[in-house]
């Protein structure tokens, strides 16, 4: 589930620290080390990889960025409408089972991604759910479409994740939960996501053995060189904020 990267219009919760136009290219980066996870996940597991994307009319940015995944239609104005659109698209291909992923997360390590398609692969219905520190979830898996998994849910609150579980009862559904994870979506996550790519080998963290993202690392870097408002930022607040940001760990 991904955004163009549009000055103005993705990550802007990272404003600052970052401008605009850095927070546009902080996303870049971001897509393009989800997308090699993913990759790598497909080198363990049987995986297809889509991006649906956003907004209609950056299948260009998406098709040059991206030229290993294949793209769905564009997704839908809101959360809930945009994952029950591009769920329907893919088990009307008949896929055996579906499994959405935020482009939020760039350090998600690879083996939850294997994990989950482990879930899927499984005999019996379930729905597989990474809850994200924030009370959302950062993946969903489906072996078929319900829509109940996407009715009356608070979208973009600390509620979603709990309903969601909520709603699998409702319809008498397992729910397999992965461990816990991040969205880089806030100056918080961001002092986080620095703090675990960067963090010397004696540093602790509630999160270990991320997938490495590259690309993401290689620009934090280079930008805390000529941003001195974020290279502060993140001397300030890095590991204090780590300590305080832990994830809520599926069981």
């Amino acid at each position: 589930m991904a955004k163009a990267s549009v000055a103005g219009a993705v990550k802007t919760r990272l404003v600052p620290p970052l401008t605009y136009e850095e927070a546009a290219a902080f996303n870049t980066c971001c897509l393009t080390d989800i997308a090699a996870n993913v990759v790598a996940a497909a080198q363990i597991e049987p995986i297809q990889a889509f991006v649906a994307y956003a907004p209609p009319g950056s299948e260009p940015f998406f098709a040059t960025l991206l030229p290993d995944l294949q793209l769905l239609p564009p997704t839908e104005p809101t959360i809930g409408r945009s994952l029950v659109h591009a769920a329907q698209h893919l088990f009307a291909a008949d896929y055996g089972s579906v499994c959405l992923i935020n482009s939020d997360s760039p350090t998600l390590p690879t083996r939850v991604l294997v994990e989950a398609v482990r879930h899927l692969r499984r005999p019996g219905d379930r729905v597989v759910l990474g809850p994200a520190a924030d009370g959302g979830y950062y993946l969903i898996g489906l072996k078929q479409f319900h829509r109940r998994l996407f009715k009356d849910i608070d979208w973009s609150t600390e509620r979603v994740f709990r309903q969601t579980i909520a709603r699998a009862a409702e319809i008498g559904l397992a729910a397999a939960v992965l461990p816990g994870w991040y969205d880089v979506d806030d100056d918080q996550a961001l002092a986080i996501l620095a703090h675990e790519l960067f963090r010397g080998s004696g540093a602790a963290t509630v999160y270990e053995d991320g997938y490495p993202a590259p690309r993401t690392a290689a620009f934090l870097r280079k930008l805390s060189a000529t941003n001195g408002g974020l290279k502060r930022f993140l001397d300030k607040s890095a590991a204090s904020k780590a300590a305080d940001f832990v994830p809520r760990s599926g069981s």
